[in-house]
């Protein structure tokens, strides 16, 4: 691949400061002229010594042009042309970018990411940063991704404020960009790609449940949908495929369970470099193993005594199958919306840390008494909540519910769903508790309870929310 530096443009490229002096001692000339042709002209009609008087006004004309020109040559020799050694005024070699955003000069600035396809020849980039530099467009950060045909730019540029995306787009098409794609962007983009896939790796390193969240931000806008490994006998020819499926929007990559995640983008088509960098990513947590963070937390209870509250996982399935047990079959209704018999066997796709975060509340000999599900639902966030019967009523669903929502919000998420019957007024209470703006939907007994976290923090439950009856909220999406 030949990638070339942006070069200066020739002098005679660059725009000359235009000077409203010049224009006037053309405009008193132009005058001038006509009104000495005009007196001539009636001298020469009225008077004996026409010829004479031509001759003279001839003179005093050659006089005035050649005026005219040395005094046209005095103002342009004050526009300061780039000579030898000296580079545009626009030129990108002399605008270099400041390490943080912010005003440039009087006005104020704005970032966006900019990505497009240019030629893998030499001076693709040359065109595309001067078509940038047209519009003191300054380059803050750029990744290239070589291709078969072409390469893809991923640039993180800086704008000034007011100046609209499409007329950014119509220049890099100009400069022979295809595909072209604008977002905005933020400071927090400013960190260098390889910085921030070390930070990812680290975040999935020490938690498994990290991975999802760490591809979404690797990639940046897409949906990440977890598939269990399949069944013992069942066959899947493609089940160990990678790679991007045809179309180029989706990736496929093999779980550390044995299943695969899909990735999806699908307004933007991922590159080769792109999925060995998801690649390398979930090799990374396969070799690292089964893990979860064992830091666990004491609460107490409104009604007195205390439990305990911390990471489960799969570790945790025989507890949580003996859980299931010790509840009603009314309590297990209102958390599943199915047969109780479905309940077991999803338990274990509850607990994989791939499909998002469990909390189990436990009592002082260890019993797990309630687990609370943080669920990863492609762009959405679903929360559930199973509370056995005899530990309701004392604000335990209420303290798992505001640990997951804060999970959620620190993770990025702007808004979290809880699907539960609409008899359930206790579900409903709970998620009012929470203080953040509901909406809610309800279709055929069935009622979606959406918190919307933009703009709120979301923390621990209200006061009002202790003491409520907690029966559980709806299972994820099969």
């Amino acid at each position: 691949m030949s990638r070339d530096l942006p070069v200066p443009r020739p002098a005679g490229h660059e725009r000359r400061a235009h000077h409203w002096r010049r224009d006037v001692v053309e405009l008193a000339a132009l005058f001038t002229a006509v009104a000495v042709a005009d007196a001539v002209a009636n001298l020469i009609g009225h008077g004996p010594s026409g010829p004479a008087l031509l001759l003279v006004s001839a003179v005093v004309l050659l006089a005035t042009a050649g005026f005219h020109t040395w005094w046209a040559h005095r103002s342009r020799g004050h526009d300061h042309p780039a000579g030898p050694g000296r580079t545009a005024p626009h030129a990108l070699a002399d605008r270099v970018p400041s390490a943080v955003p912010g005003p440039q000069g009087p006005g104020a600035t704005e970032l966006w990411r900019l990505r497009t396809t240019v030629r893998d020849a030499p001076g693709s980039l040359a065109a595309l940063c001067a078509a940038l530099a047209e519009h003191e467009v300054d380059i803050l950060g750029l990744q290239t991704h070589p291709l078969a045909e072409g390469t893809v730019d991923e640039l993180l540029v800086r704008a000034p404020a007011g100046l609209p995306a499409g007329e950014v787009t119509r220049a890099v098409a100009r400069a022979g960009g295809t595909g072209t794609r604008i977002e905005r962007a933020d400071p927090h983009d400013l960190v260098d790609a390889s910085t921030r896939a070390l930070g990812l790796a680290t975040r999935t390193a020490l938690d498994p449940a990290e991975l999802p969240l760490a591809l979404r931000q690797l990639l940046g806008r897409c949906t990440v949908r977890s598939h269990p490994a399949p069944r013992t006998g069942a066959h899947h020819p493609d089940a160990s495929a990678e790679g991007v499926l045809p179309g180029d929007t989706v990736l496929r990559l093999r779980a550390p369970d044995g299943g695969h995640l899909t990735v999806e983008r699908p307004h933007l088509p991922f590159t080769p470099t792109e999925f060995a960098r998801a690649r390398a990513l979930v090799e990374l947590d396969t070799r690292l193993g089964p893990r979860v963070p064992r830091q666990q937390d004491r609460v107490a209870l409104a009604r007195g005594g205390e439990v305990t509250v911390r990471r489960a996982s799969p570790a945790d399935l025989a507890e949580a199958k003996a859980l299931h047990e010790r509840c009603s079959s009314q309590t297990l209704r209102m958390r599943y919306h199915g047969s109780v018999k479905d309940a077991d066997p999803y338990l274990r796709r509850l607990l994989a840390p791939g499909f998002g975060r469990t909390l189990a509340a436990r009592t002082a000999s260890g019993r797990i008494v309630a687990l609370g599900h943080l669920l990863w639902d492609g762009d959405e966030t679903e929360v559930a909540l199973l509370v056995e019967d005899a530990w309701q009523r004392r604000g335990i669903g209420s303290e798992l519910l505001g640990r997951l929502v804060t999970t959620a919000e620190e993770a990025g998420c702007a808004s979290v769903y809880a699907v539960t019957q609409a008899s359930n007024t206790a579900m409903v209470a709970v998620m009012r508790g929470l203080g953040l703006p509901l909406d809610y939907q309800l279709d055929e007994g069935v009622l979606v309870i959406t918190a919307r976290l933009d703009g709120v923090a979301a923390g621990s439950p209200s006061p009002s929310a202790a003491g409520v009856a907690d029966r559980g909220a709806a299972p994820p999406a099969p």
